[in-house]
This record gives C-alpha cells, structure tokens and sequence, in this order.
C-alpha cells in the first residue's frame, strides 16, 4: 500500500472474537502519521505477497487468496479471520466474489471498502474470461467457453438466461443477457431470441442459463422452451449449436445429452 504506514498498537490475534474483529471496515476510517502496522500483521502480509508473486494462486490456498484482496480494504487488521468466515459462508473463492452485494452486506464488518474490492477483482476476471471467448472460434476452444459460463453464471442466485451469437465461421460475436427471472425460472420468449439473431447476422447461437440450485439437471420447461427456440431458429436457417444448463460446479450439454 501507498503512502503512510498503518496502523493499531496491538493487533487482534485469530483467536480473538470475531464481533470484535469484524466492528467496522477500517478503510472507512482516514489514516493517521501516527499509526503504525503491528509487525505481525505486517510480516504475514509481505509472506503472502512474495509466495503469490514467485508461486502464484497455486501458491496459495483460497483463505489466503482472499486475504490478499482484503489487504487493501482493511489495512490495520487481520483479515484472516474475515477471509475465514466469507469462506464458510459462501463456499469458495468464486463464491465470495460472485455473492450479490446484499449478501455480502449481511457479514458482519463487511463495508463499502471490503465490496467494492470484492466486486472489482469479479469484475476483473469476467472482462478476462469474456476477452478469452469474444471474436474467437468457440466450436474449437469449447473447454474456454465453459469457463466462461462458470465465471460469470454459476454464482449467481437468480436464473439468468443469456444468447451466445456465432457467425458463419462460429466466431462469437456478441454474448448478451436476455432475461433475468427468479431463482427457479426465468421468461424467454423464442420470436424474441431469433428476432435478436437477425439483427446480429448471427448465423448460429448458443443458449446458456444457470440454475441457482446448483444441479444443472434441465427441467421440463427447459426442454419445451429449447425445443421451441430450435423450431424457430430452423425455419430462418440459424443454428442452434447447444444449450447449456450451469450449475454451481459442473454444466450441461443438451447436445451431448441426446437432448438436440
């Protein structure tokens, strides 16, 4: 961090209670010329900074990858035991960087600060991830593709249904949401969907939803709306490549289902 040292003359220790780790997002509060780091908290900062810069996130476990990103938003206090609970809380690293704002604001000592980090390292990997797939040939880079899925889809905990467009080389060239619904259904209407291809010159698509639940087993109406958007899309002569189904872990094809 920049600028002057910071600060606390004793540094709460992970055995300490959690309500009084937790009382209030330090970054909140302006740092003064008299506050010092407590050397603990200090030196298991720069451990953790030089373990990531020479091994890598491999280096390092999730807490301890959380722990880096909370470094910037709480800088007189030892997030271990923040990194710790966001864990328990909400699964993973994804997890916690992909929790909706009102959630997050639930936990304890969690402010603005420890947000808006958190929103902005999500936001950062899903610029990455879409970079990866957006004007490439995604027939051919499939595994890619699902990541990206993953990435942006698997968290969230309201269904979102989302068009992938492919032109005639399956170049993806445009990927936008076309609904958002509740946590177990979304509204999507097929003229819509092809109508959105024509304008696109899409010659192909791809259809993508998530299921909060986190079982990506398709429903019934799954099954019927898809079969409905592949009529439409058939009778102008677009493609209709596959639908993914994502789950919290692991996806569905419907193609390789027997399902298209």
């Amino acid at each position: 961090m920049t600028g002057h040292d910071v600060t606390m003359t004793r540094g709460p220790h992970f055995s300490d209670s959690q309500a009084a780790l937790f009382d209030l997002d330090e970054a909140a509060r302006p740092v003064t010329g008299t506050e010092k780091l407590p050397s603990y908290i200090r030196d298991h900062r720069a451990r953790l900074r030089e373990r990531f810069l020479i091994g890598g996130a491999d280096a390092l476990p999730d807490y301890e990858m959380l722990e880096l990103v909370l470094f910037r938003a709480i800088p007189r206090r030892d997030v271990k035991p923040l990194a710790r609970h966001l864990l328990e809380t909400f699964g993973d690293f994804n997890g916690v960087l992909s929790a909706p704002p009102h959630r997050l604001r639930e936990v304890k000592g969690l402010g603005d600060a420890v947000l808006t980090e958190l929103k902005i390292v999500e936001a950062a990997a899903h610029r990455l991830a879409r970079s990866r797939v957006l004007g490439k040939q995604v027939l051919s880079s499939w595994d890619v593709l699902l990541d990206y899925c993953q990435t942006s889809m698997a968290h969230r905990d309201t269904e979102q249904f989302r068009i992938l467009f492919l032109d005639r080389k399956n170049v993806l060239i445009a990927d936008e949401p076309q609904a958002r619904g509740t946590v177990d259904h979304v509204p999507v209407y097929p003229r819509e969907v092809v109508k959105r291809a024509l304008e696109l010159n899409a010659s192909a698509i791809i259809l993508v939803h998530n299921h909060p639940s986190g079982d990506p087993t398709p429903s019934q109406a799954d099954i019927d709306m898809t079969a409905q958007i592949q009529m439409a899309a058939d009778a102008l002569g677009i493609t209709l490549h596959d639908h993914l189904v994502i789950g919290k872990s692991q996806e569905l094809s419907f193609r390789s289902e027997g399902l298209l």
